[in-house]
C-alpha cells in the first residue's frame, strides 16, 4: 500500500530545491515517489499531514559497529589503557571475544532501532565476534530486516585470534554473500598477515564485492607495517589489489602521507571519517587534504545518528580541514552516491524523514546549508519511511516492540560485562 505525504515542504536533497507538495510512496524494494495534486480517499490510504514539516531522503551510515551496542555504561577494563593499541586490547578484543549469537541479534536490533528513531535507513556495518562467527552476519541481516533498516554488512576477518578463526571469518563471508549484498571486511593491517590479506582480496574478486577496512587509524598501523612488510599501510592495500574496487572503503585514513593520498585520490576506493571516534581514542584528527571527492561520513559504533557525525565532523574540520558547508552536506549525503553507483539495493527514492523542524528563521533554497549545519538535529525526526514502509511514525518504532526489545538487551548486557571481566 502506498504512504501519501499531504501538503510536505519537500527539500530536493541533491538540489536543495524547497517545494510544497502532496507526495505518494510506493512501497518496494525499488519503489518511487511521485507528486501529484489530488489525495485519495483517507479510508483506503495512508495519508499523513506533514503541513509545516520538512520531507527530504532519509540517512544513510557510511562505517559502523553494531557489535558495540551493548557496551554503554560497562565496566572499566581490567588495566586503563594508555593508548590505542591497548584500548583495542582491553575494551573492544575483550568485548567481542565475549558476544555470543543473542548478544548479536540483541545489539542488531538496538542499532536498527536506534538508526531508524534517528532518520538513518541504511548502515553499512563492520562486524566482529571472533568466538560466534558461523552466522553472525545472517543474524545481524533479519534484525535490521525486521525493525526495517537496510543494510551492506562484512565480517572482520583478522588473524589475531590465530588462523583458524581467520579462516572462519572469511568463510562466512563467502558463505553470507552468496545471496546477500555485503562487503569483504578485513580489521586493519597491523591483524591481517599477506596470505589472510591475499585471500580477502581474492574472495572479493569473486564475489564483486569490495574492502571494507580500518586505515591508519592509528600511528601503531604505520609503524607496525613499516616494521613488517617494509611499505605503508595504504601501499600495502594497493599492492595487493584491495584499492581496485570501486566497492572498497576505507576507514579513518587519519595517519597516511603525500604518496599515500594521491593512491587513494588516484583509485576506485571510498574514504569514510568518523570524527567524534577519533577524537574520544584520542588517536588524530581527518584531513581531507588531496583525499579526492570520495568521502563520506559513519559514526564507528558511537552512536546511529547522522546528523550530529556531520555537525562533528563540521566543527573539528574548521581548524584542521578544508571543509565549508556544502562540503560537509556533499559528504554526508555521499554515501548515498557509493550505494548508488555499486548498485547496491535498499536506498531508493522512497526513502524518506519527515523532520518536525521548529526553527525561529526562515528556511529557503539560499540558507538550507545554515540550517542544516546550525538547526537540523535527530530530535526534529518525526516519520521514517524505509522503501516505501513506515517505521517509525510520531517518533515511535512501528515495526518491533521496543520496551521489550531493550528490556532484553539490559538483561544480555550484563551478562556481556560479566563475562568480560571474568575473561
Amino acid at each position: 500500500m502506498s504512504i501519501y505525504l499531504k501538503n510536505a515542504s519537500y527539500i530536493d536533497w541533491q538540489t536543495l530545491e524547497i517545494s510544497t507538495k502532496n507526495i505518494k510512496v510506493e512501497d518496494g524494494i525499488n519503489g518511487k515517489i511521485s507528486f501529484i495534486n489530488e489525495l485519495p480517499s483517507a479510508n483506503n490510504s495512508k495519508i499523513i499531514d506533514c503541513s509545516g514539516k520538512i520531507v527530504t531522503k532519509s540517512f544513510a551510515c557510511g562505517h559502523h559497529h553494531i557489535y558495540s551496542a551493548l557496551a554503554r555504561g560497562m565496566n572499566a577494563p581490567k588495566k586503563n589503557p594508555t593508548n590505542f593499541y591497548e584500548i583495542l586490547q582491553y575494551v573492544w578484543w575483550t568485548l567481542d571475544k565475549c558476544l555470543t549469537k543473542e548478544m548479536i541479534e540483541a545489539s542488531a536490533l538496538t542499532t536498527a532501532i536506534a538508526c531508524a528513531k534517528n532518520g538513518v535507513t541504511f548502515v553499512i556495518d563492520h562486524h566482529a565476534s571472533p568466538f560466534a562467527v558461523e552466522g553472525s552476519l545472517d543474524t545481524i541481516a533479519k534484525a535490521f530486516d525486521k525493525v526495517g533498516v537496510s543494510h551492506l554488512l562484512c565480517y572482520e576477518i583478522t588473524d589475531r585470534d590465530g588462523l583458524d578463526i581467520a579462516q572462519k571469518g572469511l568463510d562466512e563471508t563467502e558463505n553470507y554473500l552468496k545471496h546477500n549484498q555485503g562487503l569483504v571486511g578485513l580489521h586493519a593491517s597491523f591483524t591481517v598477515g599477506n596470505e589472510t590479506l591475499a585471500k580477502s582480496v581474492k574472495l572479493a574478486e569473486k564475489t564483486n564485492s569490495g574492502i571494507h577496512v580500518h586505515v591508519a587509524e592509528d600511528l601503531y598501523d604505520q609503524k607496525h607495517c613499516m616494521e613488517n612488510y617494509n611499505k605503508t599501510a595504504i601501499e600495502r592495500f594497493h599492492d595487493a589489489g584491495a584499492l581496485n574496487f570501486s566497492k572498497s572503503i576505507l576507514g579513518h585514513c587519519l595517519h597516511i602521507s603525500d604518496k599515500e593520498r594521491k593512491l587513494i585520490a588516484d583509485s576506485k576506493a571510498w574514504v569514510v571519517q568518523n570524527s567524534e571516534s577519533n577524537l574520544n581514542n584520542n588517536v588524530g584528527i581527518f584531513n581531507s587534504k588531496n583525499l579526492g571527492e570520495n568521502i563520506m561520513l559513519g559514526t564507528d559504533g558511537m552512536h546511529s545518528d547522522m546528523l550530529r557525525s556531520a555537525k562533528a565532523a563540521f566543527f573539528v574540520g574548521q581548524m584542521f580541514d578544508t571543509v565549508d558547508y556544502p562540503g560537509i552536506y556533499r559528504r554526508f549525503r555521499n554515501v548515498h552516491k557509493y550505494i548508488s553507483e555499486n548498485n547496491f539495493k535498499g536506498d531508493g527514492e522512497n526513502n524518506l524523514v519527515v523532520l518536525d523542524y521548529d526553527s525561529p528563521t526562515l528556511l529557503h533554497n539560499g540558507n538550507f546549508l545554515g540550517h542544516f549545519v546550525f538547526g537540523f538535529d535527530s530530535r526534529h525526526v518525526k516519520h521514517v519511511i524505509s522503501n516505501g514502509k513506515l517505521i517509525v511514525e510520531n517518533s515511535e518504532i512501528k515495526t518491533v516492540d521496543e520496551k521489550e526489545i531493550l528490556k532484553n538487551s539490559t538483561e544480555l548486557s550484563k551478562v556481556l560485562w560479566n563475562k568480560m571481566s571474568n575473561l
